[in-house]
């Protein structure tokens, strides 16, 4: 087949595929893949995130979920293309409930990868485009009610008349766009944050924080940036746009609200969830609880032996607003991932004394590298040939996890040759780099345990030039009334000392609100189970407890960056939805506390 056209290999194959399942000829379906083959499925087939690695775990999968799923109507979208012998096409096809999209990858005519993804439930789609609401009925009407009128009585009844389905605890940026695809869904959803202003969450950080992915892989769902937007936010302009996304997207948003407590009759199907807002305390009654509180949990502070002798300001860096109260002063950064430098330069900004305590190395990736070989479908390039946020955002998501080290590992080997002269540079000053157990980058350090890592937007110049000084190599023995003594024995005075030393997960955020056995329950948050320091397991080759059914009923987790926040909330919110349509939505495949 290699001589074929690869739209006629696509087809060829799509059609097979189609022909099989139509039949349940499962066997047949499954001969249509390589041995080495994966199946990456959002919601269509199995009602969960998850990769079938292999024709027996694709033959297994089939055998459970085919008679309720019923696939039809099969279609290429545009033409294939190879590359290296690789024919790639994108497919369209149905399901009973639901219209999916897809990509398939052939190699010598039969399937590698193939993705499926859900992209509407039928009979419950976006009003949107051509289905857009009319917004004003052509009518005398004394009894009219106006948008405003009818905005102030939603926020009026709901959470106190009327209980929301859902409610999301968390309003950054998770929260946030997660509550906009509920609303485009109509589920009636209630949004609770702590801070004072929707978009705080940036705010109220250090005042040099500036976002280190570019803007074409942080759009918003709905609104993207304007054209005229910086490549890299700051982070008080994306605060602001997040506020000024709440109110146009017309999101039910409780400020200054904390959550106290909630638990989950399993009987009624009901959450009992208490809250304080603005100091009163407030029952909502929702079926659904998702923890939208960020891509990880409470703040790891870790244990110094000797703290309570130190005369001096000890806070971890989520305390940490500004350097300018340390002008002049003497400053250690314990950490040296990416909030390590960032509060370094902070502080060096401020004109404080600042060294850096380097506990294990770090991968650095020069931000003008990234942008240009590990940003390249997300660009004003990418989208000159047509690559858009959402088709790139489909071409990630199609890449099975299980892949993903080889081609970072490649990647990685250019960018190691590319800056060799920046890290013999960086290497000399005294700072220890790696590039991960498996010379995988920053990519699978994100993915596996969310640190060890930073984009250099500055700092790494500030280390070589020997501004902001390093410490390395060296445990911490202790903590001294005037500073720190290392096991190496030598000791370093300082004033302050300032911990980045990262958070928990997610799921101790419930421990806190819900309880220790239901945190338990569901398990570890994030995390590939790699077999790598941190990274819980076991493998199930997608994140854990992420944006999927979780072992807890009605509760879900959703977070990470810009990017990945767009992409899965779509998928959390058309779980959320089908549940309260009564859509049946059987789960495949094992939870990730499961043990498997």
């Amino acid at each position: 087949m290699l001589d074929v056209a690869p739209s006629k290999q696509a087809s060829t194959w799509l059609s097979a595929l189609a022909r099989a399942l139509e039949a349940d000829d499962i066997e047949a379906a499954a001969n249509l893949f390589v041995d080495d083959c994966y199946w990456r499925d959002l919601l269509t087939f199995t009602w969960n995130i998850t990769t079938m690695e292999g024709r027996d775990a694709i033959r297994d999968m089939l055998q459970v979920t085919l008679a309720a799923a019923r696939p039809s109507h099969w279609t290429l979208s545009g033409e294939a293309t190879s590359d290296e012998g690789t024919v790639e096409a994108w497919f369209t096809f149905e399901t009973s409930v639901a219209r999916g999209e897809g990509i398939l990858r052939l190699k010598e005519g039969r399937c590698r990868t193939l993705f499926t993804a859900m992209r509407e439930l039928k009979g419950f789609e976006e009003q949107k485009g051509p289905a857009r609401p009319l917004g004003i009925r052509h009518k005398a009407d004394p009894a009219r009610e106006t948008w405003a009128e009818a905005r102030a009585r939603e926020a009026r009844d709901l959470g106190a008349t009327e209980q929301p389905y859902c409610l999301v605890i968390g309003g950054g940026q998770g929260g946030i766009m997660l509550g906009a695809r509920l609303r485009q869904l109509g589920v009636p959803t209630i949004i609770i944050e702590k801070n004072a202003r929707p978009g705080d969450s940036w705010r109220n950080r250090y005042r040099s924080l500036v976002l280190h992915d570019p803007v074409w892989y942080d759009h918003l769902p709905y609104i993207p940036f304007p054209e005229n937007w910086p490549v890299f936010t700051p982070k008080d302009k994306m605060g602001d746009w997040l506020e000024m996304y709440t109110r146009v997207m017309e999101l039910n948003y409780w400020v200054a609200t904390r959550c106290v407590s909630a638990s989950y009759d399993e009987a009624e199907k009901v959450w009992t969830v208490v809250v304080d807002r603005s100091g009163r305390h407030i029952t909502l009654k929702p079926k659904h609880v998702v923890f939208a509180t960020g891509a990880y949990g409470p703040p790891r502070k870790i244990a110094l032996p000797g703290a309570e002798t130190f005369k001096g300001e000890l806070l971890h860096s989520s305390q940490y607003a500004s350097g300018e109260k340390f002008r002049g002063k003497k400053v250690a950064v314990i950490g040296a991932a990416s909030s390590g430098h960032d509060v370094s330069v902070d502080l060096w900004e401020s004109g404080a004394d600042v060294t850096m305590i380097q506990r294990s190395p770090t991968t650095v990736v020069k931000s003008d590298t990234l942008m240009e070989v590990g940003f390249e479908i997300f660009s004003e390039k990418a989208l000159a040939r047509g690559i858009t946020t959402d088709k790139a955002d489909m071409i990630v998501a199609s890449t099975p996890f299980a892949l993903v080290p080889k081609g970072q590992r490649d990647l990685y080997e250019v960018i190691k040759k590319r800056d060799a002269a920046f890290y013999d540079r960086l290497r000399a000053s005294g700072f220890a780099i790696d590039f991960g157990d498996d010379e995988t980058g920053l990519l699978m350090k994100a993915y596996r345990t969310g640190s060890g890592y930073y984009i250099d937007v500055g700092a790494s110049e500030l280390i070589i030039n020997g501004e902001i000084k390093v410490k390395s190599g060296a445990g911490i023995k202790s903590l001294t009334p005037t500073g720190i003594a290392f096991d190496d024995g030598s000791e370093l005075a300082v004033d302050a000392i300032i911990s980045c030393t990262g958070y928990h997960s997610m799921n101790e955020t419930v421990a806190a609100i819900v309880s220790r056995e239901v945190a338990d329950k569901v398990g570890p948050c994030w995390g590939l189970g790699s077999g790598v320091k941190g990274d819980p397991g076991p493998w199930q080759g997608e994140l854990r407890n992420m944006w999927k059914p979780t072992a807890q009923e009605a509760l879900w987790f959703h977070g990470g960056n810009l990017a990945l926040s767009r992409f899965y909330s779509k998928y959390v919110a058309l779980q959320i939805k089908a549940r309260m349509e009564g859509v049946e939505t059987p789960v495949y495949g094992a939870l990730s506390n499961s043990g498997r």
